[in-house]
C-alpha cells in the first residue's frame, strides 16, 4: 500500500478554525461500514444511532498546555517546546523547533518560574529535557503554557476548554482525542438513559498519533508509542458485553488503538497500562470494537489508514467526497462520523 493511495482533495476553507459554538451542535455523517449508505444528520442525532446494551468507550485523557515559548539562555534564540511525555523524574520527552539550535546541555527559559535542559536528542526533532522548576508543574504550564493546537488550526483558542473533553480527567495528553469534543455532559446522561453503557479508558495522545507519515510504502512508517491504561471494572464490562454479543464503540481513534493493542495482546480485555506502538491499516483484523465515532481527517496520516481499515478505503474516500461536497468542517475542530 502506497501513502499516495490514502491522498484526497481538500478544500482548505473545509477546514474548521475554531469550535462551533454547542459542542452536539456539529454535523454527522453515519456511514454504513459494510455498504457505504451514507445519512447526514447533527451530532446530538448520535442518540438515534445507538441502542440500549451498546457499550460506548471514550478516553478521558487531559490535555496538558503543553506548548512553550521559550529562549535559549546562550543566545535569546526563540525555541518552540512541545511536551509529549513525562519519563519520570522532571524528564520530559519533547517536540523541538528549530531542533538544529539545541545540543545537549542547552539551557531554554520560559520564565523565573521554569527551565529546560536538554539532557538527550534524538531523531526526527526530539529531545528529552529535565524541566527545572519551584512549585507545582502543572500550575506553572496553565500559567506559561498553550494548548498545543495542530499546526493548521491559525485561529487562537479563547477558551482553553474547548481543546477538552468535557470528561476529561487524567492528566498526560498533548494533544486532545478530538471525537469527544462533541459530546456535552446532558447529551452523555442522556445515552445512559437510554441503556448505552459509558465505559472510560486512558490514552495519552503523543507523537505517534499525529505524527505525519512520511514514507511512500506506509509500511515502512514507525508509530511512536503511547500509554494506556485499563481499569478492572472497565475490563470486566466490556469482556461480559463481548460473551452477550453486545455492540462496542470506541469514541475515536486513540479508544480504537487503546482497545485493539489490548485484544490483540491478550486476546481479551484486562486491568492493565502500557505502551502501544500499534499500526492499524487495511488489511487489519478487528477484534475489540463494532464501530467508531470519529472525525474527518488529515489526507495520508494515519487516522485515515485506521478508519480506511474499519470500512474500506474506496468506502471511506468515497465518503470523504461526499463531506467535501456537503460542505463539512474537516479535522479536530471539525465534524464527526459514525462508521457502524
Amino acid at each position: 500500500m502506497n501513502l499516495s493511495d490514502f491522498d484526497y482533495d481538500l478544500p482548505e476553507e473545509l477546514i474548521a478554525q475554531t469550535p462551533i459554538k454547542e459542542r452536539d451542535q456539529s454535523r454527522l455523517m453515519v456511514l454504513d461500514k459494510k455498504m457505504g449508505a451514507i445519512k447526514h444528520k447533527h451530532f446530538h442525532d448520535i442518540l438515534e444511532e445507538l441502542h440500549a446494551g451498546d457499550v460506548l468507550v471514550l478516553n478521558d485523557t487531559k490535555v496538558i498546555p503543553a506548548r512553550l515559548i521559550g529562549k535559549k539562555v546562550s543566545t535569546g534564540a526563540v525555541i518552540e517546546l512541545l511536551l509529549l511525555k513525562d519519563l519520570g523524574n522532571n524528564i520530559w520527552e519533547c517536540l523541538s523547533r528549530p531542533a538544529k539550535r539545541l545540543k545537549v546541555g542547552t539551557i531554554v527559559t520560559f520564565s523565573e518560574k521554569l527551565q529546560a535542559e536538554v539532557v538527550e536528542k534524538k531523531d526526527e526533532g526530539i529531545v528529552h529535557v529535565k524541566l527545572l522548576y519551584q512549585g507545582i508543574l502543572m500550575e506553572i504550564l496553565d500559567e506559561l503554557g498553550e494548548m498545543p493546537l495542530p499546526p493548521y488550526i491559525h485561529e487562537k483558542l479563547k477558551e482553553k476548554d474547548r481543546y477538552q473533553t468535557v470528561y476529561a480527567k487524567n492528566i498526560g495528553s498533548a494533544a486532545a482525542p478530538t471525537a469527544g469534543l462533541h459530546f456535552t455532559k446532558e447529551l452523555l446522561e442522556e445515552i445512559k438513559a437510554k441503556g448505552v453503557e459509558v465505559l472510560f479508558i486512558t490514552l495519552h495522545v503523543g507523537l505517534g498519533t499525529f505524527r505525519p507519515v512520511e514514507e511512500e510504502n506506509i509500511l515502512d512508517h514507525h508509530m511512536h508509542s503511547e500509554f494506556y491504561q485499563m481499569t478492572k471494572e472497565v475490563a470486566d464490562r466490556l469482556n461480559l458485553a463481548k460473551k452477550e454479543h453486545r455492540k462496542i464503540y470506541a469514541v475515536g481513534t486513540t479508544s480504537t488503538r487503546t482497545l485493539e493493542a489490548i485484544m490483540h495482546e491478550y486476546h481479551e480485555f484486562r486491568e492493565c497500562s502500557g505502551n502501544t506502538e500499534i499500526f492499524i491499516y487495511p488489511g487489519f483484523e478487528f477484534q475489540a470494537i463494532d464501530g467508531l465515532i470519529t472525525n474527518f481527517h488529515l489526507p495520508k496520516s494515519t487516522l485515515l489508514m485506521l478508519v480506511s481499515a474499519l470500512a474500506s478505503r474506496e468506502i471511506i474516500l468515497n465518503a470523504y467526497r461526499e463531506a467535501v461536497k456537503e460542505r463539512y468542517r474537516f479535522f479536530s475542530f471539525g465534524d464527526a462520523m459514525f462508521i457502524k
